[in-house]
């Protein structure tokens, strides 16, 4: 509507052409109309006048049908015959100015909907994105704020925080890539097969844990890992300083999830995921040292733990992170209190459903409980088996003390106790 208005005002519209017939007679009358006509003692005037006469016959006494259809060929005569001056032919600036005020208040509401107020550097930056492809579609990354639920009592982000932001990039990356089928993390060559990923061995050296309303940004790409298997790898970062927060790197089978038995990776699968690999060793090196297997003979064990329903993926097992959890379940309370998991060797050997029941052991090798606030470099074995004795998990964790700012055990036993009021 604006752009017409303003073309109207431009292109004037065209005066009728006098010579194309004559304007209808009221009553069907005689009567001349072309020369001058007596308007009872007012003499006709030339121009731009034809409105004045017209008023004058409305003022005069009555006349005959025939008189007054004389009057208004006249007068259209009259108006018809104007002459065509510059100042009638200029556009109708009153029809522009108001289309560019129009322009103008449309263009003021756009601006005042757009968010161009300065942002404060500690504010979140793309919280609720999904993240993003880049380096020529080979890495995906998105950011993730670290929220007040997950957090531990030292303000900084649990190890199963961590986890959980490999595991949702590691899914995005699917979907974004369009790779995504009906499954968990399935391709539609793999949902037509019936199969799904599984992790088989996860690495995770963690050099410095974000602390509450961090942004953390998460880089994951994935690589070939021999014939049948994926490796996956993660670096995480601070996305305000670009410092390296962690490093993670993973590998994954497939599975029968009917027959619940490993699988080959077909070759129509491997075709649709092939031009995504990225050819680079893992962010971290492989632990190649062997995983004992605990027995009772363990320091620590804690039994009796199962799974809620809200533990299960939607793959009808339990979710990889949770195992993080129960792990760390039989670690020793001194231990967890001096000093923070640094690094972490996992081995997935069998998954676990929503009915079992699991024993979680630990062993602090070569190390008194009661020196742990002395400091130092610890490192543990870890065991999660069934009940009946299967395996579930091998693992190995190091730790190493916490800063001082964040020492809870250390804060604590700062604290004075108030003497009881008597």
């Amino acid at each position: 509507m604006v752009a017409t208005a303003a073309t109207a005002s431009f292109l004037p519209v065209p005066l009728p052409d006098a010579g194309k017939g004559k304007p209808k007679k009221l009553g069907g009358g005689g009567g001349g109309g072309g020369g001058s006509v007596n308007l009872g003692g007012l003499k006709q005037k030339q121009g731009l006048c034809g409105g004045l006469q017209v008023k004058a016959n409305a003022q005069a006494p009555p006349k005959t049908v025939e008189k007054v259809e004389n009057d208004l060929s006249s007068s259209s005569s009259s108006i018809s015959h104007a002459p065509r001056t510059f100042i009638n032919q200029l556009p109708d600036w009153s029809m522009l100015l108001a289309a560019i005020t129009t322009v103008f208040l449309a263009a003021e509401k756009q601006w005042m909907m757009l968010d161009w107020k300065p942002r404060r550097p500690d504010m979140l930056i793309d919280p609720f994105g999904i993240g993003k492809i880049v380096q020529d579609g080979l890495v995906f990354r998105q950011n993730f704020p670290i929220r007040s639920y997950e957090i531990g009592a030292d303000k900084t982000a649990s190890i199963e925080t961590l986890m959980n932001h490999l595991q949702e990039t590691a899914l995005n990356h699917v979907k974004t890539a369009g790779l995504l089928g009906d499954g968990f993390g399935s391709t539609p060559e793999m949902c037509k097969k019936n199969l799904i990923w599984v992790v088989t061995k996860m690495q995770v050296v963690v050099d410095k844990y974000p602390t509450w309303g961090d942004v953390v940004q998460v880089d994951t790409w994935v690589s070939a890992s021999g014939k049948n298997g994926m490796c996956r790898d993660w670096l995480v970062r601070d996305a305000k300083s670009g410092e390296i927060l962690t490093r993670a790197s993973s590998v994954w089978v497939m599975m029968n999830k009917v027959t619940r038995r490993l699988s080959k990776i077909p070759e129509e699968v491997r075709a649709e995921i092939s031009s995504y690999f990225v050819d680079s060793a893992p962010v971290v090196p492989e632990d190649n040292r062997k995983l004992t297997k605990l027995d009772d003979s363990a320091n620590f064990i804690r039994t009796g733990l199962s799974p809620r329903w809200n533990d299960l993926d939607v793959n009808q097992h339990v979710n990889n992170v949770k195992y993080v959890g129960w792990i760390l379940e039989s670690a020793p309370q001194p231990l967890l209190e001096s000093h923070e998991l640094c690094a972490m060797t996992l081995e997935y050997r069998r998954e676990c459903g929503r009915n079992s029941v699991l024993d979680s052991l630990s062993d602090l090798s070569g190390a008194d409980v009661g020196n742990l606030a002395d400091g130092g470099f610890f490192e543990c074995k870890h065991l999660l088996r069934l009940d009946d004795g299967a395996e579930i998990v091998r693992g190995r964790t190091q730790w190493r003390p916490k800063p001082l700012s964040s020492n809870f055990g250390h804060v604590l036993s700062q604290v004075p106790v108030p003497a009881e009021s008597t």
